[in-house]
């Protein structure tokens, strides 16, 4: 199967910053997109931003400007780089992978366990 593992979560005060990781082992064949959600308490769980293979990049209109993705697709580890952090940004943040576990199987999406970012002063 495939594990997820995310680090990186956290508190931190407005203004500050944050660099989300998460690494993708176990039986894979090829790892498509790669991205973040947030789910805040009481509410659904939105896509923040999202990374193909090749590097195109999306992102939620509420982070533009202030967080980036990226990947490292030889250590199958997508990061998400916060600047400029809000009180609205307290989420658990979670991680997923579109991933095929060999030549023949549709890619299915893996989840990380989630990771706690507070932003308060």
């Amino acid at each position: 199967q495939v594990q997820l593992v995310e680090s990186g979560g956290g508190l931190v005060q407005p203004g500050g910053s944050l660099r989300l990781s998460c690494a993708a082992s176990g039986s894979i064949f090829s790892i498509y997109a790669m991205g973040w959600y947030r789910q805040a308490p009481g509410k659904q769980r939105d896509l923040v931003a999202a990374i193909t293979s090749g590097g195109s990049t999306n992102y939620a209109d509420s982070v533009k400007g202030r967080f980036t993705i990226s990947r490292d697709n030889a250590e199958n580890t997508v990061y998400l780089q916060m600047n400029s952090l809000k009180p609205e940004d307290t989420a658990v943040y979670y991680c997923y992978a579109d991933v095929a576990i060999t030549r023949a199987t549709i890619p299915y999406d893996y989840w990380g366990q989630g990771t706690p970012v507070t932003v308060s002063s």
